[in-house]
């Protein structure tokens, strides 16, 4: 049996001390602090102590620990400040690589050593030990995001939406950014340099806090009970000039509350002298030149003063490439060109051409695009019509169609631009005496203003003269965002003031509402129902949907008649349309037919 190798006996070599233990106290103490209250970070500053216990050297300052691994601005800032303070109380000739008397000595730490050096607190005779710890479960923190961070753009921009009379609450992606990105120091689309994220990354952290509610395809965003309660406290420390962010946000206790009513005192009185501002101002020793109806509101985040946006017409892609006709288009795009037509090609899902008010922006130092300005739709939108494509649009029924839709889009001044194409409207599939008459009822039965020209040139020089004309308008004008779900009929008073709408909705919201194939609800589709009756108009079923929402309450009215004859009488005297007359015993008599004849109808 061979012998044990003999035991070799000896000491273990010492390591050596640190030579910075002075860094090394306060990266403890920052360590230890950030892990009781929670936070991620003590890893980081475990790592800095792990590089900080490598290095052979002693430092003079913190800035030479950036050669260190984990050493970054944020921790050599923090030993920087120490040091000063250091130094204050001890002497600018003070030695940093040896501990003063009074300090601990400092502990050299494995790697994987993540304890905190101070003690566990001992519960007293009355705290009672819970699964054999003795250790108080410790408050975890409110999050409250940075001043002008993402989140904190966020936060404010959805609550400053839902405080506007008729809001609808929550917001599509487009026009969260558009909101934000004043309140927000980065860019909501383009990333910074050496990063792939942007203020949007922020939002994904809000939805995990229950702060921010993400719903529906494409997504809304709305804010929950939580966020609101939140977003009013960023908001009311915003209005008082405070830090807006950070720990110093207060939470809601009766300081808190006595602090609100403060604020709430504050803007009543902002209110007060605006309106004094707006009486003085319409005296008649005031300036001569015409206000608009819409008051300059005291928000700027949600106007555009005179001077801050320039006028921009729209063009959708379709009418730009693809198709028939190619070199018709390509030849109206270089029309607007050499006219000096400042336009953009977009994808419009109603309409042909629009203007829209586009905020300018300064391009940001750093940042390879200028940040996106907002968008504010104009009242005027363009419907173009070849004749040869106004007779194909009548046989195969676009033409109904597509003058509801601009009926319903939301902007009230819609235009037909009509092209007569010359020689070209001699072979069609219509008489002639037809296409006049679909014309003709376009502008007095629709309300649309027709506009008549020959070739594309012609257009093209409408749409120039438009665009100049729209930019003299509003030149000298505050533009107030709204939403759509507020379609007032302002135009009839503007008209008598001469002057034009200035509260228009976002371009987001506008084409976002005018998708064609967008998910819709029962009374939606069951006015395409409708519609697909002979002579039932537009203006003729939605009279009907005011009285029945729903094919239900309809089949419901016709089940409490008491005879056929009442049943097909039901919706004879329902009025319709300007003139208000009552729709008519036969199209009331077709609707009954169509919805309780059981079998094929006859």
């Amino acid at each position: 049996m061979p012998a044990p190798e003999p035991v070799r006996l000896g000491r273990k070599r010492p390591v050596p001390s640190c030579p910075n233990p002075l860094f090394l106290q306060w990266l403890t103490e920052l360590r230890d602090d950030a892990k009781e209250k929670g936070l991620k970070i003590h890893y980081t500053y475990q790592k800095a102590i792990n590089s900080l216990n490598k290095y052979p050297l002693p430092l003079k300052n913190a800035k030479e620990a950036k050669i260190l691994q984990n050493f970054g601005d944020g921790i050599c800032k923090l030993l920087d400040d120490r040091l000063q303070k250091y130094y204050r109380q001890h002497g600018p000739d003070a030695s940093i690589h040896i501990l003063p008397e009074t300090a601990p000595p400092a502990v050299r730490f494995d790697n994987n050593n993540l304890a905190p050096t101070k003690k566990k607190s001992v519960p007293s005779n009355g705290e009672s030990e819970k699964g054999g710890g003795g250790e108080r479960r410790k408050k975890k923190r409110e999050y409250v995001p940075q001043k002008r961070s993402g989140g904190y753009a966020v936060l404010l921009a959805l609550y400053r939406h839902c405080q506007v009379e008729g809001s609808k609450g929550y917001m599509f992606k487009l026009e969260l950014q558009t909101e934000a990105q004043p309140l927000c120091d980065k860019s909501f689309s383009v990333p910074d340099l050496g990063s792939k994220y942007t203020a949007w990354s922020s939002v994904s952290t809000l939805i995990q806090k229950n702060l921010l509610l993400k719903t529906h395809n494409p997504a809304r965003y709305s804010l929950t009970d939580e966020g609101k309660a939140l977003a009013e406290r960023l908001d009311s420390a915003e209005r008082r000039g405070g830090g807006g962010g950070g720990e110093k946000v207060p939470h809601r206790d009766a300081d808190a509350a006595e602090e609100d009513e403060e604020a709430l005192d504050l803007t009543q009185s902002d209110e007060e002298e605006t309106e004094d501002e707006v009486t003085a101002a319409d005296k008649p020793g005031a300036a001569p030149e015409p206000r608009p109806r819409d008051l300059q509101p005291k928000d700027p985040d949600r106007c555009l003063l005179p001077g801050s946006y320039e006028i921009l017409l729209c063009v959708d892609f379709i009418e730009t490439t693809g198709g028939g006709n190619v070199q018709c288009k390509q030849e109206l795009v270089k029309e607007l060109q050499r006219n000096g037509v400042n336009f953009d090609v977009r994808k419009l899902n109603v309409g042909d051409f629009l203007w829209v008010a586009r905020e300018k922006k300064e391009p940001v130092p750093g940042q390879l695009r200028a940040p996106c300005g907002r968008e504010l739709v104009l009242d005027y939108i363009v419907e173009r019509k070849r004749i040869d494509d106004l007779c194909g649009s009548i046989i195969d029924g676009r033409f109904r169609e597509q003058k509801f839709r601009l009926k319903r889009c939301g902007l009230r001044r819609p235009v037909y631009l009509v092209e007569e194409c010359g020689a070209a409207a001699a072979h069609l599939s219509l008489p002639e005496s037809t296409l006049q008459q679909a014309i003709v009822n376009t502008q007095v039965v629709d309300g649309f203003f027709v506009k008549r020209v020959q070739d594309v040139r012609e257009s093209a020089a409408y749409l120039t003269v438009m665009t100049r004309y729209l930019s003299k308008l509003y030149k000298n004008r505050a533009l107030v965002t709204r939403s759509r779900e507020l379609e007032g009929d302002l135009s009839e008073d503007q008209d008598v003031a001469g002057n034009p709408s200035c509260s228009l909705i976002s371009f987001a919201e506008f084409n976002h509402g005018a998708v064609k194939n967008k998910c819709q609800t029962v009374r939606e589709v069951f006015a395409r129902q409708l519609m697909q009756i002979s002579g039932l108009s537009g203006d003729k079923a939605a009279a009907i949907i005011q009285e029945y929402p729903t094919p239900h309450s309809l089949l419901t009215a016709y089940d409490r008649c008491s005879n056929d004859l009442e049943r097909e009488k039901l919706l004879s005297s329902i009025r319709c349309g300007k003139l208000k007359r009552n729709l008519g015993p036969a199209l009331s008599r077709t609707v009954y037919q169509l919805y309780c004849t059981k079998g094929p109808l006859t």
